[in-house]
């Protein structure tokens, strides 16, 4: 697949989403975008947000945001979509200018001046209020521009609002594209060791005794670190199991910025050191005439994140803490497997045992579950009614993509695959957590986002000491794949409905459908027909509505996103009042028959 046949489907995608009468196709792009940077870990749970307004002179755009457990790190987003079907370039001045009415919405929150201009009773009410009370304590902040063309720049330099420095990125369709072929973002990273430290890194090279990976050993200098963290940012982490905790606490990382302030030359002695995989490396000479190494292609921190990051926020909230005689030990994983799952297992594997202060990301680390393993199996072996299609289980990160590359030989052959296979039938991991926790009426906790479910959901599947786990059967596959249209159906409704929150209006609308209605839908006709009828999507449209009024009533002033992961908000929303069902769902099974 090239850059234009990836365009022509992203396209495709964008239209199948949209519904008679919806007004805002950039929210449908913006969210297929921001969806994809958090499955890869570019981003956190996005929110999908259209604002657009003038005050004053001023005119501010908003597609969404996405902000860190901690409420330390946020990202903006602004789309400009076109819904061209060419590779078209995008003038620079459109997406400086996209930028810059994101950063004033932004600038007007920091100081305050925001949540004053808007309704009350709207979403971006409280938003503002939300960015207001947490800036102080941002650590991180990111601004980016989503679009369907092509962009000569992919980063402008850093703006500083309110005494924060915010980087401004692009992601552009060529970026996205990228993304999408090499399967992880990490391949953009390349580093340049001669440039950032001066001269090539001295190490010990080992040569990999099988196929899987070389290794090498050294020390990397605070301040190339530091420089690396400040170009890239949570990038460099994308493949860490464990993300950045703040060093306002008093555990670790207030440890290690005690280090780096009152002992600098004993950081190497007192830190365990960071461990990085890469696709490629490059040796050279080092000052002293030994091996060095001069690059690294698809960097990534996959140990010691948390040193990382302290490194770069130290220096930045102490000016006077001197890097120059930090060195942090570094082990380097170069990989060599061209199989994606083995690398996913492999890259997993070194995170777990690496890391041992806290718990590992249970997405990361599952691939290799007998759950997981057995419904690839199944969706590799069952077809749709027609005989030729399938739905694609992704067990491993960008293992769709290779199975497009290993029986996509040739043109004719590609094409066929992606007809049987299209993109809309295929399932990740977090996907399937995010389906049937809905369906069990568990939406507060699929609000929490797409990890804390998944280790929920992992959780729940855990058998009892003793006892062993059933692995899924044909019938219980195609149940899923039925809860998984109903889901996405609901979804593609919602998303045109509302201007905000559509993912938890879809988790608890959905959750409704399956609290109401679940023990009488037959989700063998959803499979048979993979599709949902109209009759159906028009009750689930009709409890949308009342879903999403009752949200904001029982929301007291927060953020929907934000009550909707509490139980409180679940007990309330499941114990509603809401219209009666419709008596003309064909999905739905007699009362008669649902008894016996």
């Amino acid at each position: 697949m090239d850059l234009q046949d990836f365009l022509t489907e992203t396209q495709t995608n964008v239209r199948s989403q949209m519904r008679d009468g919806a007004l805002f196709e950039e929210l449908v792009f913006a969210g297929i975008v921001m969806d994809h940077m958090a499955e890869v870990g570019m981003t956190f749970e996005p929110v999908e947000c259209h604002y657009e307004s003038k005050i004053g002179n001023a005119n501010l755009r908003l597609s969404g945001y996405a902000v860190s457990d901690d409420c330390d790190q946020l990202d903006l987003f602004v789309s400009l979509y076109a819904g061209v079907d060419v590779p078209t370039p995008i003038p620079e001045v459109e997406t400086k200018t996209a930028a810059e009415q994101c950063l004033r919405f932004l600038k007007l929150c920091a100081e305050g001046k925001m949540a004053a201009k808007l309704d009350q009773s709207t979403d971006i009410h409280s938003l503002a209020e939300t960015l207001q009370g947490i800036y102080n304590d941002l650590e991180q902040i990111r601004v980016y521009v989503i679009t369907d063309r092509v962009a000569r720049s992919k980063f402008f330099q850093s703006r500083d609002i309110g005494g924060k420095s915010v980087r401004l990125e692009v992601m552009d369709i060529e970026r996205l594209f990228r993304h999408w072929s090499e399967g992880k973002p990490r391949d953009e990273l390349v580093v340049d060791f001669t440039e950032v430290s001066g001269t090539p890194l001295p190490c010990v090279f080992v040569p990999g005794e099988n196929e899987d990976y070389d290794y090498a050993m050294t020390a990397i200098p605070g301040e190339a670190l530091r420089l690396l963290y400040e170009k890239f940012g949570a990038r460099l982490l994308e493949a860490n199991v464990r993300s950045f905790l703040s060093v306002k606490g008093k555990g670790v990382n207030a440890g290690i910025q005690a280090t780096l302030r009152k002992a600098p030359e004993r950081f190497m002695a007192y830190n365990n050191g960071i461990v990085i995989v890469a696709d490629e490396m490059l040796l050279g000479k080092s000052a002293d005439g030994h091996h060095g190494i001069s690059w690294l292609k698809g960097m990534q921190i996959v140990n010691g994140g948390q040193s990382t990051a302290s490194l770069y926020f130290t220096k930045k909230r102490f000016p006077d803490t001197d890097l120059s005689r930090v060195r942090v030990p570094a082990k380097i994983i170069i990989m060599k497997t061209q199989d994606s799952a083995q690398e996913e297992a492999l890259v997993s594997d070194i995170s777990r045992f690496a890391n041992s202060q806290n718990a590992v990301r249970q997405s990361d680390l599952s691939a290799n579950k007998p759950f997981h393993v057995e419904v690839e199996r199944l969706s590799r072996s069952v077809y749709c009614p027609d005989g030729v299609g399938q739905w694609f289980y992704e067990r491993a990160a960008g293992s769709y993509n290779t199975l497009l590359a290993r029986e996509g030989t040739t043109a004719a052959k590609l094409k066929v695959l992606k007809e049987s296979i299209p993109t809309s039938r295929r399932i990740t991991k977090t996907d399937l957590a995010k389906y049937l926790t809905a369906w069990d009426q568990k939406p507060d906790i699929v609000s929490l986002g797409s990890q804390k479910n998944f280790d929920r959901f992992m959780t729940s599947l855990a058998p009892a000491e003793g006892v062993e786990s059933p692995l899924p059967t044909v019938a219980d596959f195609k149940s899923m794949v039925a809860k998984a249209k109903l889901y996405r159906d609901t979804q593609k409704l919602i998303r045109p409905m509302f201007q905000a929150f559509q993912a938890n209006v879809t988790a608890y609308t959905v959750a409704l459908v399956a609290q109401k209605l679940g023990h009488r839908i037959d989700l063998n006709r959803i499979w048979e027909k993979q599709a949902v009828s109209p009759e159906l999507l028009d009750q689930i449209g009709t409890w949308a509505k009342e879903v999403n009024e009752i949200l904001h009533s029982t929301s007291g002033g927060r953020m929907i996103s934000e009550s909707a992961k509490k139980p409180e908000c679940k007990e309330a929303v499941m114990a509603a009042r809401y219209s009666e069902p419709a008596t003309n769902i064909p999905e739905l099974k007699s009362v008669q028959s649902v008894r016996k």
